[in-house]
């Protein structure tokens, strides 16, 4: 009866060592699941970081390639026209009216 009382107690403790260590220990379930997480986060910034990179990569080839998209920055970004062309500025009939400032100018000292 000893004998078997024994080989149960033993495998009880080597159940619960290896439960423990299927919960708790190093590489348990949990933090499986949290590297799962954060393997799940880090493809979908990359898929973002790919998108903005193929973009990027659009825009120089087509700054590489043609003169429209120089020309369109030079436009937006510089305000440069063509020669022959007219440049024309509208201007607001209302202005907004100026901001008034309510500090003094420093008294001079009396002599």
């Amino acid at each position: 009866m000893r004998g078997k009382f024994g080989v149960l107690l033993l495998l009880l403790v080597l159940l619960g060592y290896l439960q423990y260590h299927f919960w708790l220990g190093s590489g348990s379930s949990g933090e499986v699941l949290a590297l799962e997480q954060r393997v799940e986060q880090q493809q979908k910034e990359n898929e973002g970081l790919q998108q903005r990179n193929a973009a990027l990569a659009a825009e120089v080839e087509d700054l590489k390639s043609g003169e429209a998209a120089v020309e369109e920055r030079a436009r937006s970004e510089l305000g440069m026209i063509k020669p022959g062309e007219t440049f024309y500025r509208v201007v607001d009939d209302n202005p907004p009216a100026p901001a008034t400032t309510t500090s003094a100018a420093p008294a001079e000292p009396q002599r």
